[in-house]
């Protein structure tokens, strides 16, 4: 088994200087700037934007700013995706104009409303086609460029070391591999020894993504595909500290910043719930953070009853929300599900 302490070593990337291995996963919808400051706060070494289409960025369509503004982390990486090479080419230089220090291409969202646009994990169809948006990207900005894929589209084509190759060739400097393919979308159990043939075919770092949620999991999928670095995405819901917990394990410390016991986890809650309405307004921020109230819900007050946690993610009044969240902490006698790594 792999010794957890090299998560803890820093990471270059592309001349990027990455203060652990453990990373929050670029999650649509869900990695908003509230959500990585969050993430970061707690250890995470590298946090990920929300994947942002490149064509709608270049086309300067309204919101889409708030996915690539600068967050004021240490370190700024912004996900694009894609079919357009013209488009990639813009957008990249767009995030790159508001302080982006690394542009990832999105190669493995398996997402129908994206791979019908040919794009995400579709571009795993057409290599050639791949390549050509990994060089229009490489092309336009001077910042590091990485790639995340998946395996292939299914088990008859698992090209990921093959596109990986040809990636480093063009100028990649670190890719991240989901160990399914596009057909199990998140079905089953991820393949972390078919990462191990990535990191063989490349000698740029290795990111191993898929099923890691505590320091045994980050340690397992470590051993088996001899990974530089582990990316977490949904173990996150509900709970932002997930990998800064796994990066912290790896040195003997605690989690920084773990909102424990009752009321320091309220206040944590209701602090991001305010934040989000405080980006996007009261509209948008209440639908946007209703994923979130759920998530927080059904991971540290498990025993609430329907009809409760109804009332929380339909009011409209944020005043009441935070009334009725304050309310479910206070009176709720059960232990919280404060699942970390620490």
């Amino acid at each position: 088994m792999v010794n957890l302490t090299k998560l803890a070593a820093p990471l270059d990337v592309g001349g990027v200087g990455i203060r652990n291995r453990v990373f929050l996963a670029p999650m649509s919808g869900i990695t908003d700037e509230p959500f990585r400051q969050r993430a970061h706060a707690h250890g995470a070494g590298l946090v990920v934007s929300e994947m942002v289409a490149s064509g709608e960025l270049a086309k300067g369509r309204a919101g889409f700013n708030l996915r690539i503004r600068h967050s004021g982390l240490p370190v700024h990486m912004v996900q694009l995706a894609g079919r357009e090479a013209a488009h990639m080419a813009e957008g990249a230089r767009i995030a790159a104009g508001e302080g982006a220090d690394i542009i990832d291409i999105n190669m493995g969202c398996p997402a129908k409303k994206v791979t019908g646009g040919y794009a995400g994990s579709a571009l795993m169809l057409d290599l050639d086609h791949a390549l050509s948006l990994i060089d229009a990207v490489v092309g336009a900005v001077e910042v590091p460029v990485t790639v995340k894929m998946r395996l292939g589209w299914d088990e008859g084509a698992l090209n990921a070391p093959m596109l990986a190759r040809r990636a480093e060739q063009a100028g990649v400097r670190m890719v991240t591999v989901h160990g399914r393919t596009r057909c199990q979308f998140y079905q089953g159990k991820a393949d972390w020894r078919a990462i191990a043939r990535v990191k063989e075919a490349v000698s740029i770092p290795v990111v191993a993504n898929g099923d890691v949620s505590s320091p045994a999991e980050a340690a397992a999928i470590l051993d088996q595909s001899g990974a530089d670095a582990v990316m977490i995405g949904r173990a996150h819901y509900g709970a932002p500290w997930i990998a800064g917990g796994i990066a912290a394990a790896a040195t003997g410390e605690t989690t920084p910043n773990l909102p424990q016991g009752s009321t320091v986890l309220t206040d944590y809650i209701v602090a991001h719930y305010e934040d989000m309405l405080a980006l996007y307004g009261v509209e948008s921020g209440l639908r946007q953070a209703r994923k979130h109230l759920g998530w927080y819900l059904d991971r540290h007050a498990g025993g609430l009853a329907d009809d409760s946690r109804k009332a929380i993610l339909t009011a409209f009044e944020p005043a009441r929300v935070i009334a009725l969240l304050r309310d479910v902490f206070s009176r709720d006698p059960q232990p919280l599900n404060l699942r970390s790594a620490a």
